[in-house]
């Protein structure tokens, strides 16, 4: 049976490496993310006919309608969405922060995740499909300068809960994946371009990649259909949980 899979954010690092996954495995891909020719890179290099490309941003409720109105015959029946779009802003301290980049996060991570997923729910429960969603282990362990971000993924993480609950006896399958350290963009968008930043948070540490995402994501939609994982939390071997922090007087 022809399964399709819609995976947001897919530009780049796990979203990209997730649809070449599914695609190599027989699955035909819409594609969304704001650069268009990274997603028209994506196309040459997994064939037409296999991938549909469509660049909106996630915070656009308005564009998210649009596409899935205009979605070509081969690619209207989606099977599975992969809630992957979302950023982390800022390493400052809450008292520190700036407003903007908390709403964008917010805005992307939750408000643009909610919308897409309302708008793919009646298909998805007529074809019994499958929503995984990308939170963090951010949501779990607290750390400096995660504020906001953190509370966005632990807003991920119990919405797919709910989702969970909520779409019991339809068939619906939900899974929350909470990875740890992966090498991506993700610190060169969170620090505003800076590639020693990024060299330096990885170098030495062996991180998990893209790929071992994508792996992941197509082990839980390849479980039979009466099988749901939950949640799913992950980390490279040389990342584990850190202490508490103790303030001490002068």
């Amino acid at each position: 049976m022809n399964r399709t899979i819609l995976v947001t954010g897919a530009t780049a690092g796990i979203g990209a490496a997730t649809a070449r996954k599914f695609v190599a495995n027989g699955w035909k891909a819409i594609i969304t993310g704001r650069r268009e020719d990274r997603l028209q890179n994506l196309v040459a290099e997994l064939g037409q006919e296999h991938v549909h490309p469509v660049s909106f941003d996630i915070r656009d409720e308005a564009a998210i309608a649009q596409t899935l109105a205009k979605l070509p015959d081969g690619f209207r029946d989606i099977d599975l969405l992969i809630n992957n779009a979302g950023l982390a802003l800022g390493t400052a301290p809450a008292q520190e922060a700036q407003l903007d980049q908390w709403r964008q996060m917010i805005d992307t991570n939750i408000t643009g995740l909610v919308t897409i997923t309302h708008a793919l729910l009646p298909r998805l429960i007529e074809r019994k499909g499958m929503i995984i969603n990308l939170s963090s282990v951010a949501a779990t362990y607290p750390y400096r300068g995660g504020n906001a971000y953190g509370g966005t993924k632990a807003f991920v993480r119990q919405f797919s809960l709910g989702l969970r609950s909520d779409l019991h006896g339809t068939g619906v399958r939900v899974t929350s994946i909470e990875p740890g350290m992966v090498e991506t963009e993700f610190t060169l968008v969170r620090t505003g371009g800076d590639q020693t930043a990024s060299d330096t948070l990885y170098q030495g540490a062996n991180p998990m990649t893209a790929e071992d995402i994508a792996d992941t994501l197509f082990w839980v939609a390849s479980q039979p259909s009466h099988l749901n994982i939950n949640t799913l939390e992950l980390m490279p071997v040389t990342q584990s949980f850190a202490g508490f922090q103790v303030a001490r007087d002068n």
